[in-house]
């Protein structure tokens, strides 16, 4: 009697709802991308000399170039000072130069046989990529940390609402994942770190001062406007402007081309990821 009850018991030992192995996949991806962040959290927390190192050329751009041309009063910003329209585009470029660069660190893993471990191991190529590029996101928050105590200390009026200040660290940490993945797919053409070096240092500048970080898109030339308007960094310093300083922002527009920036970034980073390590 027991024996016959038995096969009919055991079904119910199963879980009678399993996880579909998309779950698993945004698990592991969502953990890998986690453990890169909390790394970069800890080398940010032993390095505290490369914060403050870093925060010298954003303090000169504020310092030197923010009240040079606030005197000149030479840029229409509207109802803001020069000051105040500044810092945000301060924040997006100090992002850009952090990530740009970020490609350098993938061949330096690959050089040293750390990514061809990472490679042999269960979780999506895209969970790698994202993993490396939110955590230069959470390398450039810290960026945003110290521009935004510089403008305080400058007078310049930064909204401190916890939600705003939560917008600008989204929009800073999706900026600086597409421009991170932007520079692990030139690595995965180039393949050197010498080649790297130079093709980020070409793009950086021309990036920078083809986007409204400086000077409203409107008293751009036609065709640097078009340029403009198809910058992903032209989105991050309007919805960074928007938050920070309350100018007129599509915060909708601006966030939805970010997120699919990074989309698009981390995918593109997966592929050429590929052919590094060949």
């Amino acid at each position: 009697m027991s024996d016959s009850l038995a096969p009919a018991a055991e079904p119910l030992a199963r879980p009678l709802v399993q996880a579909p192995r998309g779950w698993h996949q945004a698990s592991a991806l969502i953990r890998r991308v986690w453990t890169f962040c909390i790394v970069e959290i800890q080398k940010l927390s032993h390095d505290p000399i490369e914060l403050g190192t870093r925060a010298i050329q954003p303090a000169l751009w504020m310092l030197i170039f923010g009240q040079t041309f606030s005197r000149l009063r030479a840029i229409p910003t509207g109802q803001v000072s020069y000051l105040a329209f500044l810092a945000p585009g301060i924040v997006a470029q100090s992002a850009l130069f952090i990530s740009i660069f970020y490609g350098i660190m993938i061949i330096w893993d690959r050089d040293a046989g750390i990514l061809s471990k990472l490679m042999v191991t269960p979780s999506p190529r895209a969970a790698l990529i994202a993993g490396k590029a939110f955590s230069a996101g959470v390398r450039a928050v810290s960026q945003v940390v110290v521009i935004v105590i510089i403008a305080l200390l400058m007078g310049v009026a930064i909204n401190l609402n916890p939600f705003k200040l939560l917008g600008v660290v989204v929009a800073t940490v999706l900026g600086a994942a597409f421009f991170s993945c932007l520079s692990m797919i030139i690595a995965g053409i180039v393949r050197v770190r010498d080649r790297l070096m130079g093709i980020g240092q070409a793009i950086t500048m021309p990036l920078f001062f083809a986007s409204n970080a400086l000077y409203p898109i409107d008293i751009m030339p036609a065709w640097l406007r078009v340029i403009s308007r198809i910058n992903p960094l032209s989105y991050q310093v309007d919805a960074l402007r928007g938050l920070m300083v309350g100018t007129p922002a599509n915060l909708l527009l601006d966030f939805a081309v970010l997120l699919v920036a990074a989309a698009l970034g981390i995918w593109g980073a997966a592929v050429a990821l590929e052919r590094l390590v060949r």
